[in-house]
């Protein structure tokens, strides 16, 4: 319970008391401030430093490879030593880095402007790239409830622009909350980022398409990709890669800061009969999407601009997909294949 004073010398002895701790406060807060001053030094010097030794290391592996052609058998064993070390720094360097401050990217300064993103210890980063993987799981359970209502329980085309505006956003999120990641040391680049700005896209087009005959004509379809893209295989990839990921990571596999990604990624190699016939399965309906809406572009009702940009954004989701999932699959078959020669 707290102390409440019920008299003069009371109340005076808890004043002298608060004015102790005010005391303490401040010297707290004095110190607090002169160590975030110590640690600006600190995280500048650290980027200086990291700068200079990449440039350092360039010039280096340009000077080692004119010496090469000069060299003897043992100083050739040195240089090649030299070499596997420097071929080692970038990831060293990139660990560094992703608990030092840096300048956003072009989208999350536009954005967010020149605010500093990146989080300066272990726990805050695997808190919030915990916090992300749940906001998937969330979002992707409330987008299959709400495409299912749309599908088969209500038909009304407000309904069908609030779950569009539901998806703009969720993407849009996705972006932001990715970019972050990647500030801070997760390793998903490429198309699996790309992507999600496709997907805004799309979805925003899709918010505007205005009521009609056409929209009524690929409603039916949208609305069942979704329940199964967004819905049934998102679900599904969630707990197959999170399982992977949890086993890799205790195998000292796979970076802490690794996610999940609406696709297929080498690591996930393990289990490959399971999940690459649905993730190929909806990739080929992203591609019925796109030839379904170029037909209807034909139609000589078709008015609407909304049909082309929709059938463009289906064909380049199909597209990255695809080859980017065939891409990973050929890469991990031919290191398997070196690999069994090896041995």
């Amino acid at each position: 319970m707290l102390f409440s004073p019920s008299g003069i010398s009371e109340c005076v002895q808890e004043w002298n008391d608060l004015e102790k701790d005010y005391q303490h406060v401040q010297e707290t807060h004095r110190l607090y401030k002169q160590k975030l001053e110590e640690v600006s030094k600190l995280q500048e010097s650290c980027t200086t430093a990291i700068t200079r030794q990449r440039k350092k290391l360039k010039d280096l592996t340009v000077s080692l490879e004119e010496c090469k052609e000069k060299l003897n058998p043992e100083e050739m064993n040195v240089i090649d030593g030299i070499q596997e070390s420097i071929r080692d720094r970038p990831n060293v360097f990139f660990e560094m880095e992703s608990f030092l401050p840096k300048k956003n990217g072009l989208y999350l300064s536009l954005v967010l402007g020149n605010v500093n993103v990146t989080l300066l210890n272990k726990q805050s980063k695997f808190a919030y790239k915990d916090e992300y993987e749940k906001f998937k799981l969330i979002l992707t359970v409330i987008l299959f409830v709400f495409s299912f209502t749309c599908r088969f329980v209500v038909s009304y085309r407000a309904l069908d622009a609030l779950f569009n505006f539901l998806l703009v956003w969720y993407y849009c999120t996705l972006t932001i909350r990715e970019s972050i990641l990647i500030s801070n040391g997760s390793r998903i680049k490429g198309w699996w980022v790309f992507h999600h700005y496709v997907s805004t896209f799309l979805s925003g087009v899709m918010l505007t398409w205005p009521e009609g005959k056409l929209y009524q004509m690929f409603r039916s379809q949208f609305l069942t990709y979704c329940l199964y893209q967004i819905g049934f295989v998102q679900f599904l990839q969630y707990y197959y890669q999170s399982g992977c990921l949890y086993r890799l990571r205790a195998l000292g596999e796979r970076h802490n800061m690794d996610l999940t990604v609406e696709g297929f990624q080498s690591w996930m190699w393990r289990g490959l009969t399971f999940l690459l016939p649905f993730l190929f399965f909806g990739h080929f309906w992203q591609l019925y999407n796109g030839v379904t809406l170029f037909r209807m572009a034909q139609l000589p009702e078709c008015k609407e601009w909304q049909v082309v940009m929709c059938g463009c954004s289906y064909l380049a989701l199909f597209m990255g997909n695809f080859f980017t999932t065939l891409g990973v699959v050929y890469q991990k078959y031919m290191n398997n294949q070196d690999k069994s020669k090896s041995l």
